[in-house]
Parts: C-alpha cells; sequence; structure tokens
C-alpha cells in the first residue's frame, strides 16, 4: 500500500526588492541587491528581528541614495575612543582631559585592541567586573563606558560612510554612591584654622559662595571689587559658559582683603587671586585633606563645601533663583540633590511638632473642661 506524499513546508517568498533573511549557524544574516550588485552582510545577532531591523535600514539607505557600502569590520575599540577624542577636540569640550586620562589609563589596555563588532555583553561584563575588582564605584566605570557608547554612536550614526552596522547595548550602572557630606559651621571654622595660609581665603569663599574650585581657581583681581562687594565670573570660566556675579559676604571680605594684602606685600604682580608662590592653584590643592584629619573630618572633600554653602541659604531663605545664581547651577533638579538635610535639622523639626502638638492637647484640655464646667 503506498502512502501519501506530505510536501514539507517552505517559507514564504519576500517580495522582489525586499531583500532576504537566512542564517548561518546561530547567526543570522541578511542579503539586498543595489544596481545590480548582491551584497551579503551578517546581522552579528541571534536574533532574527534584530536583522530584520538591520535589512529595513539598508533598503532604506538604498531608497534615499544614502548607502556607502558594508561597514569596515576591522575598528577596534581604541579607535571608537580616539572618535570620541577628536569629537572633543572639534568641540572644545571642558572635559576632553579626563576622556584622554579614561581612555589612556583604563580603556586602551583593558578592551582597546578588541574589534567593535565582537565587542558585546560578554566583555562589557569582564570590564565592568575587572574594575570594580580594581575597587572603581559604579559611577567611574559609568563615566569610562560612557566614552565607548558614544564611540558607537559616532561610528554607526555620525561617520560618513557608516563604519560599523549597529552598537551593542551598553548599561549605565545604577549609582548609589553619590556623596552627601557637608560641613557644620563649627566645623567650617575647625577646618579654615587648621588650614595652610594660602588655601584658607579660598575654602572661605566656597564655604560662603558654594563656586566650584575650577571657577574659584580661575579668578583674577581684576574680577574682584572689594568696593563693591562682588566677584564677576566670566563665561570662560563657568562650566555652564553663563557669566554672573557673586557677592560678597560674610568671612569673604576679611579674608579676601588679606589675600590681597599679602598679594601686594609679597607677590605685586600675580593676577590670581588664588595662589602658591605666586602660581595658581593647582587641581589638587595640597593641604586640604591634612587640614581635614587635623579637625577630625577625614571623609570631607572640597566638593561638599559647596553642598554646604548651598544648603545654608536654603536655611537662610535665600531666594532659589538667586542663590542658583550664586552657586552656578542651572537646573533646579540638579540645585536640589545638593540641598541636604542634617540631623539638626530633623531635631528642628521634631522640636517644632512636639510643640504644635503640645499646643493642640493644650487647646484639647481646655475646650473638656469648660464643656464639663
Amino acid at each position: 500500500m503506498r502512502h501519501a506524499t506530505v510536501p514539507l513546508p517552505t517559507m514564504a517568498k519576500r517580495p522582489y526588492g525586499t531583500g532576504s533573511i537566512y542564517r548561518r549557524g546561530n547567526v543570522w544574516w541578511i542579503q539586498y541587491f543595489r544596481q545590480g550588485k548582491l551584497y551579503s552582510e551578517s546581522s552579528e545577532s541571534r536574533d532574527r528581528a534584530e536583522a530584520q531591523r538591520l535589512l529595513h535600514q539598508r533598503l532604506g539607505e538604498i531608497a534615499t541614495d544614502r548607502f556607502q557600502g558594508l561597514p569596515s569590520r576591522g575598528v577596534t575599540i581604541s579607535q571608537l575612543c580616539d572618535l570620541v577624542i577628536e569629537d572633543y577636540k572639534f568641540k572644545k569640550r571642558r572635559t576632553l582631559k579626563d576622556v584622554e586620562w579614561r581612555t589612556e589609563r583604563h580603556l586602551r589596555g583593558a578592551v582597546g585592541a578588541i574589534k567593535a563588532a565582537d565587542f558585546g555583553s560578554a566583555q562589557i561584563k569582564k570590564y565592568i567586573s575587572g574594575r570594580r575588582a580594581e575597587g572603581a564605584e559604579d559611577s567611574t566605570i559609568n563615566r569610562e563606558t560612557a566614552i565607548i557608547r558614544r564611540g558607537y554612536s559616532i561610528a554607526t550614526k555620525e561617520a560618513d560612510p557608516p563604519l560599523l552596522a549597529r552598537a551593542p547595548f551598553i548599561p549605565k550602572l545604577q549609582e548609589d554612591n553619590v556623596r552627601q557630606g557637608f560641613l557644620e559651621h563649627s566645623e567650617y571654622l575647625q577646618v579654615r584654622d587648621a588650614l595652610p595660609g594660602h588655601l584658607r581665603a579660598i575654602f572661605v569663599v566656597a564655604y560662603h559662595a558654594g563656586m566650584r574650585l575650577g571657577e574659584l581657581r580661575k579668578i583674577q583681581w581684576s574680577q574682584v571689587d572689594l568696593l563693591a562687594g562682588e566677584i564677576r565670573i566670566e563665561k570662560k570660566q563657568a562650566k555652564n559658559n553663563q557669566p554672573r556675579t557673586i557677592p560678597i559676604y560674610g568671612d569673604m571680605q576679611a579674608w579676601l582683603e588679606w589675600q590681597k594684602s599679602e598679594r601686594d606685600q609679597k607677590w605685586p604682580t600675580c593676577p590670581w587671586v588664588f595662589h602658591y608662590l605666586d602660581r595658581p592653584l593647582g587641581s589638587h590643592v595640597k593641604g586640604f585633606v591634612e587640614a581635614c584629619v587635623k579637625a577630625g573630618l577625614p571623609n570631607l572633600r572640597a566638593h561638599d563645601l559647596r553642598r554646604s554653602a548651598i544648603r545654608n541659604m536654603e536655611r537662610a531663605a535665600v531666594p532659589r533663583k538667586m542663590a542658583m545664581e550664586i552657586s552656578g547651577h542651572k537646573t533646579e533638579s540638579v540645585y536640589r540633590r545638593y540641598d541636604i538635610v542634617s540631623q539638626q535639622d530633623m531635631k528642628l523639626a521634631a522640636a517644632k511638632m512636639e510643640n504644635y502638638l503640645e499646643g493642640l492637647k493644650s487647646r484639647a484640655t481646655t475646650t473638656v473642661e469648660e464643656k464639663q464646667n
């Protein structure tokens, strides 16, 4: 007895001109024609939907005459970092030196030689694990992987022709190491008195005005008007490229006058307000850490002065718009992160609530007594 032959199912053919998708091993590939020439390209993915997306992208490039041929497969992570560095130089980014340092210190040696087309989740996880083992915080790792992410963006979207077909997903780690440090006024006095002489004035100004140390180190005496009581920050000195005027108040006046007197006597030609032996202060304010340890505050960081100033302005009921102008914050959301509640604030809140509830209790007792009488 003969059995009927059951035909094997066949995949429906794609319409002419829409290319094709097929699999080699576990990886999906695409094929398409342009001007009669056949192109085959790996999606570098085991996900068919990813191959479909890439094919749709290529057909769109062909239809709009933007297709530049197959992207190069020889690009390395190190070359992607170079693209970022060149982009930062062209745009005159202030963080160029930081990107260069992170690239040379960590990225090139660890992943620089890996081809960008082969860089995926396994390599990313390995890099993150390695940096964590070295003691790097997740926030630091994020700054490093952001360079790679930006490199892929340039290579796939901005380069003409594109250098890569796709970019891997590079996760951004949850940052839970945001500092919460600030100084109470008594602690401010202790640290100030423990500092070497050349750091006291800049410490006082940072504590009062909440200015970034990078801005303070650039200030020259031509920008300071002690009679009018103001410091002018120029556009090129500000992180957000916005010029502003800082009022001189509190201890700032006396310490700036002392700083100027010292300069006039010993280094009359020095243009810098804050300096060490006639030279502007560097990014590492030597002597600060030692003074903090001496004052019993070994964990204090220079940036905590900025938080302290903002917290003090909030407690003094300085209008937020004015406080942001002084500190140099551009957005209120970032500014609010610096407004930290201390234990003293909590005690004051508790005392106010206790007085309020005692008042309610007293009024309730009086009402009951009046009803009884």
